[in-house]
């Protein structure tokens, strides 16, 4: 059924939210509160003194502290009272992104609209109101942004009832969330005008920095989960138990789908179950003997672990190998709007995100952005290693030697094209990415060459799919010559395929498959 005229008048209709704090009495609280930030880089604890100019005094066993309003929230019952404020849109989703990328990217947008954005944290945990003014702070006010930080689920439910703008979420939308979302007539989730991709993230799997392990395989982290593996020394480390720490948010299931594929999911006995990022981390620097899983953006000094496949590819948890999702627990992270919302301030966001303005933002938020970025290559690689030792008879040699000539001579950026099994059909961040790419190489000097490199899994008997790693490499170069034009005079672009030759990942999962069904684009300058 659709909805009642009730909730189609929502949309007339401002949701009122707590924020702000307005000044205590003169008289100083005895009572103790905590002042916590929601990126988890203030958490401080204290008597508070009053509010004065927008900033919370505090009496702590370090001295007086004055920490500004709009930077923490206030818990405890000596806090100040709040007040009710109008806000014009609501976005509600994920907690990684909600705590740990929308406040500076809120800050970023309000710049690139010549303002000034003014955060206040309300009374409820993880929400925060972004209010924006134009003219740098000393014009009119432009509207109110309400970020709820939840989980996609209740994101993607916001969106079904109208609650809210805009969904965040850290992983795709299910076929179920998008055909309830399809009836109900917001349109299909899955369509570039509806689902956006903001940022990149890798979970890390992260130690104590005491601990010595620096490498651990994809089943020895099965078994640690599961209980079977208890103590630092059954993997190389020190006789010292594991604390192993889990989370019930959308990070856990990103986890597990990486980890455990289709079998069963974790089921150790946690140590420590975190309520996010934060808590995983923190716990994880207090505890000599823990291991934990978080977002790129989260690891804060704790050591990360390089994980190595069961085929014995190793994947280091970087901005690079997430770019090119060759690391085994990359994970997207999403916008979604309705189709039958045309609201400008939640258009004009998201326009703003999903462009190149917003990558200084993103990388500050400590995320990883679809910027392209350049790496070297070179013979002494570990890659072209691989790729000597690749080619089980002289044809399949030869087409290894080739890829060796070509890498000498030839930068890799991080622009990396999927497809569907057995299609031609780029997947929808190719079909944005190809306009990234134009953008970069539109300043490249004359005497540029770029080579987009098809490769292919290991289905199939190799000839056949040496032809069908370079249709698809054929395939990007038309759609590249097509959108970059004139824009693109001084850059030679050429395509080739390898095959099955140097896979990504281990050819014995549909994940891993997906990872090297690949188109990458290489680079270089006479």
């Amino acid at each position: 059924m659709k909805h009642t005229t009730s909730t189609k008048q929502r949309s007339f209709v401002r949701a009122l939210v707590l924020a702000g704090t307005t000044a205590l009495s003169t008289q100083a609280a005895a009572d103790l509160v905590t002042l916590r930030s929601t990126d988890g880089t203030i958490n401080l604890q204290g008597n508070l003194i009053g509010v004065v100019d927008d900033y919370y005094l505090l009496q702590t066993a370090l001295g007086d502290l004055r920490v500004a309003t709009n930077r923490v929230r206030c818990e405890g019952e000596s806090c100040p009272s709040t007040k009710a404020v109008a806000a014009d849109i609501t976005i509600s989703g994920s907690d990684t992104i909600a705590e740990g990328l929308m406040p500076l990217l809120m800050g970023g947008y309000a710049t690139s609209l010549d303002a000034e954005s003014t955060v206040t944290t309300t009374a409820t945990a993880g929400e925060f109101a972004a209010t924006l003014v134009g003219q740098q702070g000393f014009g009119d006010q432009l509207g109110t942004y309400l970020v709820k930080s939840t989980d996609a689920t209740a994101g993607f439910a916001g969106l079904m009832d109208e609650s809210a703008q805009l969904a965040l979420s850290a992983r795709p939308i299910s076929d179920s969330e998008a055909a309830l979302l399809a009836a109900d007539g917001a349109g299909d989730m899955t369509s570039l005008d509806q689902e956006h991709i903001l940022a990149l993230d890798g979970l890390v799997l992260v130690v104590n920095q005491s601990n010595p392990v620096s490498q651990l395989s994809v089943s020895d982290i099965a078994r640690i989960y599961r209980g079977e593996v208890t103590n630092w020394a059954e993997v190389g480390g020190p006789n010292l138990p594991i604390a192993v720490v889990t989370s019930d948010s959308d990070t856990a299931a990103v986890f597990n789908a990486g980890i455990f594929g289709e079998s069963s999911p974790a089921n150790a006995p946690s140590a420590f179950t975190a309520s996010d990022n934060v808590e995983a981390s923190n716990y994880v620097d207090a505890n000599a003997g823990a291991i934990a899983y978080v977002g790129f953006a989260f690891k804060r000094g704790q050591k990360p672990i390089t994980l190595i496949s069961e085929c014995g590819i190793g994947t280091q948890p970087d901005a690079f190998s997430v770019k090119t999702e060759e690391y085994t627990l990359f994970r997207r992270l999403f916008v979604y709007n309705r189709a039958d919302n045309t609201d400008d301030m939640a258009q004009g966001f998201v326009d703003y995100a999903i462009s190149d303005a917003a990558n200084g933002v993103i990388r500050q938020s400590g995320f990883i952005n679809l910027g392209v970025e350049r790496v070297q290559m070179g013979l002494s690689s570990p890659r072209a290693r691989t790729v000597l030792e690749s080619g089980s008879n002289a044809s399949e040699q030869l087409v290894a030697n080739n890829m060796l000539a070509l890498m000498a001579n030839s930068d890799r950026l991080s622009s990396t094209f999927r497809f569907r099994s057995g299609s031609t059909i780029l997947d929808p961040r190719g079909q944005a990415d190809l306009e990234r790419l134009v953008n970069y190489l539109e300043d490249m000097p004359a005497g540029t060459n770029v080579t987009l490199v098809g490769f292919a899994d290991s289905v199939g008997a190799f000839d056949p799919n040496l032809a069908l790693s370079e249709g698809r490499a054929t395939q990007v170069e038309a759609a590249l010559k097509s959108l970059g034009g004139d824009r693109l005079r001084n850059v030679t672009i050429k395509a080739t395929g390898f095959g099955e030759i140097a896979p990504a990942a281990c050819n014995t999962t549909e994940s891993g498959r997906q990872i090297n069904r690949r188109v990458e684009t290489w680079i270089s300058t006479q």
